[in-house]
C-alpha cells in the first residue's frame, strides 16, 4: 500500500478492491479525527490503569460525589429518531454478508451490526464489513450462495441498522498516519459515517451506534467531541449521530446518567451488556481473594448483583428518557434436538420476561431463530405502544454498596466450571485465528465477551489459589492438566490453529500480570 503525503501527514493510499471504501477522501477523514483526538485517547487508556492501581490497594468504585449535581438535576436526552422508537427486539451479529442479509430480514427491530466482540478483525473482515453495510444502507447487497443454490436479497422491510465500532483500547495497525496506528474506534466509526449518512438521512433514517467497553463519563465525551468534530468536517447536521452506549463495565454502572448526559445531544440509550459486565468485575477485582465470582454458569441475571445492575439501568435511562435495552440471548437453535430447543426457549423466555418486568424497552438476541420468542414477550408488554420510557421506576434506589456485593449464594467453583472454561476459550480463540469471531459452541454464541470470561476466571482462580467445591485447590498444575486433556480432544480438526490457541491461552492465564484483553495478543497472529 504506497503512501502519499497529505495536509494530515502521511497516510495509506490504497489501490485495488477496497479502493472506494478506502478512498482518499475517507482516508483523509479518518486521519483528521486520528490527530485531533489520538492524544485523549491515550490519556483515558493511561488513566484506566490509575484506576486499577487503586483497585489493587483494596479500593472499590462509588458514585462520584463530583457528579452529584448531574444526577440531581433536570435534563433530558434528545428525542429519540422515528425509527429507533421500536427496539423491542434486537438481534447482533458480525458483518459478514451473509449475515447481515439475514439479520435485517429476521423481524427483529433493529441489527446491530459488529465490529467488535463477534468479528475476529482481520483486514479483510474489517474492509469487507464496511462494503457489506455500505450495500445494506443502499439496499443493493445480495449473495449467491451455489452450494445451497440460493440467492440472498433484502426483504421489504428491514430492521433498522446500528452499528458497532472496536472499543477505546484497540488500535488499526493496516492504517497509519505518520507511522501511528489509528484508533479502532475511529476507524470503524468514521468509515461507516463517511459513506453512509447522506443516504440514510436522505432516507429519513440516520448514522447509529453502539459504543463499547466505556468505563466512565470522561471517555463518553471524548466519543462526544468525536461526534460534533465529525458532522462538522461532513457539514451534517449536529445531532445527527446517534448512539447507545453499552454499559458493560463495572465502572460505568456508576456513572450511566453521566454517561448520558455527555452525551445527551447524541444519546439514543443504555444496554446491559451483561457477558461483558461479568468480565469487568473479574477483570477489576482480580487480586481480590473474597471477591472471586463463581462459575459462570452461576452468575445470572437473577442474582442480587446482576438485578441490581440492570435496576439501575432502567431507572438512568427512563429518567432522562433514553430506552433501556436488556441483554444477550445468547442460545443457537438445534436443527436436530428439539428437546433441547423447547428447554432453551423457555429458559430465553423467562430471561425476557423478567427484563420486560423490569422496564425494559427491548432486548438482545443472538440467533434469528430467538426473535419470535423474544418478540413474544415484548408485544405482550408493550401491546400498542413502541417502548416503555413513561416507566419511571421512581421508587427504584440503587445504593452502591449493591452493586459491588458479589455475593452468590450456594456458588462454588467446580472442576466442570475448570473444564468448561478451558474448552470455551480453546475452541473461541481457535475460531477467531480462523477468522470467525462468532462461534458456535455447545448450542451457545461465544463471542469475545463470553471467551473473556472463561480465561479471566482461569487466571484469577489461579491467582488466588481458589477452592474447588471438591476440596482441591486452583493451581497452574491443575490447568496444564485439564488443558492437556482438552487440547488432545480438539486438536484434531481441520483447519486448526489450536496450537496457537493453546499458546495464546497460556500466556493469558499464567502471565503474573492480568492481560487487559484477549483479544491484544491475539492480534498479532491475524494475517
Amino acid at each position: 500500500m504506497p503512501t502519499n503525503s497529505t495536509s494530515n501527514g502521511h497516510i495509506a493510499v490504497p489501490t485495488g478492491d477496497h479502493a472506494g471504501i478506502l478512498s482518499e477522501p475517507a482516508l483523509r477523514f479518518v486521519a483528521a479525527l486520528h490527530e485531533e483526538f489520538e492524544p485523549r485517547r491515550r490519556e483515558l487508556l493511561a488513566a484506566r490503569n490509575d484506576r486499577q492501581a487503586a483497585f489493587d490497594r483494596g479500593e472499590l468504585p462509588s458514585y462520584p460525589d463530583e457528579t452529584e449535581n448531574i444526577r440531581n438535576a433536570a435534563w433530558s436526552v434528545a428525542a429519540t429518531p422515528g425509527d429507533l422508537q421500536d427496539r423491542r427486539v434486537e438481534i447482533t451479529g458480525p458483518v459478514d454478508r451473509k449475515m447481515v442479509i439475514n439479520a435485517l430480514n429476521s423481524g427483529a427491530s433493529v441489527f446491530m451490526a459488529d465490529f467488535e466482540d463477534s468479528l475476529a478483525p482481520t483486514w479483510q473482515n474489517i474492509l469487507q464489513g464496511q462494503i457489506n453495510l455500505r450495500d445494506a444502507v443502499r439496499r443493493t447487497i445480495s449473495l449467491d450462495d451455489a452450494s445451497r443454490g440460493k440467492r440472498y436479497t433484502l426483504n421489504d422491510r428491514i430492521a433498522t441498522l446500528v452499528v458497532r465500532p472496536r472499543g477505546w483500547h484497540l488500535t488499526e495497525r493496516h492504517l497509519t498516519v505518520d507511522g501511528e496506528p489509528v484508533s479502532a474506534s475511529i476507524f470503524d466509526f468514521a468509515l461507516y459515517l463517511f459513506h453512509n449518512a447522506e443516504v440514510l438521512t436522505r432516507r429519513g433514517s440516520g448514522p447509529y451506534y453502539y459504543l463499547p467497553k466505556l468505563e466512565n463519563r470522561l471517555e463518553a465525551r471524548l466519543w462526544n467531541d468525536v461526534f460534533v468534530k465529525a458532522q462538522e468536517y461532513l457539514g451534517i447536521p449536529q445531532g445527527t449521530v446517534r448512539a447507545t452506549v453499552l454499559i458493560e463495565t463495572i465502572l460505568a454502572a456508576f456513572e450511566m446518567e453521566e454517561i448520558l448526559y455527555e452525551i445527551r445531544d447524541h444519546a439514543a440509550g443504555l444496554n446491559a451488556g451483561r457477558w461483558d459486565y461479568i468480565f469487568s468485575i473479574i477483570k477489576k477485582f482480580r487480586n481480590r481473594e473474597d471477591l472471586v465470582l463463581p462459575d459462570r454458569a452461576q452468575v445470572t441475571m437473577s442474582i442480587p448483583f446482576m438485578s441490581s445492575y440492570t435496576d439501575a439501568l432502567v431507572r438512568a435511562c427512563h429518567k432522562r428518557g433514553a430506552h433501556a435495552i436488556g441483554g444477550m440471548a445468547a442460545f443457537i437453535p438445534s436443527r436436530s434436538d428439539q428437546d433441547v430447543n423447547a428447554m432453551a426457549f423457555e429458559k430465553v423466555h423467562e430471561d425476557k420476561q423478567l427484563e420486560a418486568d423490569k422496564g425494559f424497552d427491548g432486548t438482545w438476541v443472538a440467533h434469528p431463530g430467538l426473535v419470535a420468542v423474544a418478540r413474544e414477550v415484548f408485544d405482550q408488554t408493550l401491546g400498542d405502544r413502541q417502548n416503555q420510557k413513561h416507566e419511571l421506576r421512581e421508587q427504584v434506589t440503587v445504593a452502591g454498596e449493591r452493586l459491588v456485593d458479589f455475593e452468590v449464594a450456594d456458588g462454588a467453583v467446580t472442576a466442570t466450571g475448570v473444564r468448561n472454561n478451558v474448552s470455551v476459550a480453546l475452541q473461541y480463540i481457535n475460531s477467531w485465528l480462523n477468522g470467525n469471531g462468532a462461534a458456535a459452541i455447545n448450542n451457545l454464541m461465544e463471542d469475545a465477551a463470553t471467551a473473556e470470561i472463561s480465561r479471566a476466571q482461569l487466571w484469577q482462580w489461579i491467582r488466588n489459589a481458589t477452592r474447588l467445591d471438591d476440596g482441591r485447590t486452583m493451581t497452574a498444575e491443575f490447568y496444564w492438566d485439564v488443558r492437556a486433556e482438552e487440547l488432545q480432544s480438539l486438536g484434531g480438526e481441520e483447519n486448526s490453529r489450536y496450537r496457537e490457541a493453546a499458546a495464546i491461552l497460556d500466556k493469558l492465564v499464567l502471565e503474573p500480570e492480568f492481560i487487559d484483553f484477549l483479544t491484544l495478543p491475539a492480534y498479532e497472529y491475524l494475517d
